[in-house]
């Protein structure tokens, strides 16, 4: 019995001192969250000399997503810029009505087809069919995304001051729904984290996917060989790392997508969260080392860090169990941290995650959401049983028309 209970004991505290790491780490970019943004640096003499604003190109990849595109592509086309910008489609799937319709509206329409559809194989299709010296910057943005007022100046800004990379800030069109609102949540934490926190201290923004400017031909070379990844933003994250490029946030430039409404999207949409994950820590874990060790590379071992991180939905599944589990192992067989260990997790976690929360929702339905946090923990372990499924599956998330108030587009 001895023999276990000392198995237990160090089993347990290993599993502990990884936890709580985990927690270290998201308690100390939340608090970072917090620090004052870094001002953009002062555009050259030589680049004050009346440049005209960048050409831009907005690219949308469409995956068989024949109404909300023309709601998106027509919001994308009135976009107020200082310069020019082109709205191009990648079209997968799509009807030829809605092809027509979107080319009528002023929009350039490439039509793809893929045995396995991906957004990173759409992209780099895009970018090597479009001329190369046309643009010099691309915007990427999802099929439902609307982007805020002064988005592509604000972009445009970006790069005057020597950024290759700009992600914005994405936020939720709707939090009409218990679960809109957790995934809204959700996002606004990882903003508040993984971007703000992050760009606070002088690390690069983590990408999210959509919303994120890149110049021109820099983002055809990355996406070079993208293969067919489930988390092409990621894969790029990555790379960008790699060429120790610097990622820039605008926290208050804001692109608006549309957030799951109910437990089968959200499930579908974490598997492939998941997959993602998994796969880039199995690629990239070893080279981290590498890249602090021999080029003194701290993004990108920062990034395999991120990897090595539980979600934080399982995060706090785990930390609720191993409470539990400990006060009913410290009666019958102590062994490993105390419960006052574990509750002391979950009490930091609480606080990192209220911490990250922006002000505008904390409101009556917030409880609502809390209260959903139980079975949207259950979908987040139905999606690891499924993360199989999305690698050789494309699992798009479906989408409808969200209206956005007029003036917030322009």
């Amino acid at each position: 019995m001895s023999f276990i209970t000392l198995v237990l004991d160090v089993v347990l505290w290993v599993l502990g001192i990884y936890l709580a790491l985990n927690c270290a780490y998201l308690l100390f970019f939340a608090i970072a969250g917090h620090f004052r943004q870094p001002r953009l640096p002062e555009p050259t003499p030589s680049s004050q000399s009346n440049r005209p604003a960048r050409s831009m190109c907005v690219l949308i990849p469409a995956y068989r997503e024949n109404t909300v595109i023309l709601e998106s592509t027509r919001a994308a086309l009135r976009h107020t810029y200082n310069g020019t910008h082109t709205v191009c489609v990648i079209a997968d799937g799509l009807q030829p009505e809605t092809v027509a319709t979107l080319r009528e509206m002023g929009a350039e329409v490439l039509e793809v087809h893929f045995e396995r559809s991906t957004k990173g194989k759409a992209l780099l299709f895009a970018l090597q069919a479009l001329p190369k010296n046309k643009f010099e910057v691309a915007m990427v943005l999802d099929v439902d995304n609307i982007m805020g007022r002064n988005c592509l100046n604000a972009v445009n800004q970006a790069f005057e001051a020597g950024y290759q990379v700009v992600q914005a800030h994405r936020t939720a069109k709707n939090t009409d729904s218990a679960f809109a609102l957790l995934d809204a949540c959700n996002e606004e934490i990882n903003n508040h984290i993984y971007r703000k926190g992050h760009f606070a201290v002088g690390l690069s923004a983590a990408l999210i996917g959509s919303g994120m400017a890149f110049e021109f031909g820099y983002l055809r070379q990355l996406l070079t060989d993208i293969g067919e990844t489930v988390g092409e933003d990621k894969e790029l994250d990555f790379r960008i790392a790699r060429d120790q490029e610097k990622i820039c946030y605008l926290d208050d430039v804001y692109v608006y997508d549309e957030k799951v409404e109910n437990a089968q999207v959200f499930t579908q949409q974490r598997s492939r969260w998941l997959a993602s994950q998994f796969e880039f820590l199995k690629k990239y874990a070893s080279e981290g080392l590498e890249q602090l060790m021999e080029h003194d590379n701290f993004e990108f071992f920062n990034k395999v860090v991120q990897a090595f991180l539980v979600p934080r939905m399982l995060l706090i599944g785990v930390l609720g169990v191993l409470f539990i589990v400990s006060l009913v192992m410290s009666l019958v067989l102590p062994a490993g941290p105390s419960p006052l260990f574990w509750g002391g997790l979950l009490a930091v976690l609480g606080i990192t995650l209220f911490v990250s929360l922006p002000g505008r929702l904390y409101n009556k339905q917030l409880l609502t959401a809390i209260l959903r946090l139980p079975y949207a923990l259950v979908c987040m372990v139905l999606a690891l049983f499924r993360i199989n499924r999305s690698k050789t599956a494309f699992l798009a998330t479906p989408h409808r028309v969200q209206t956005l108030d007029a003036s917030i587009e322009h």
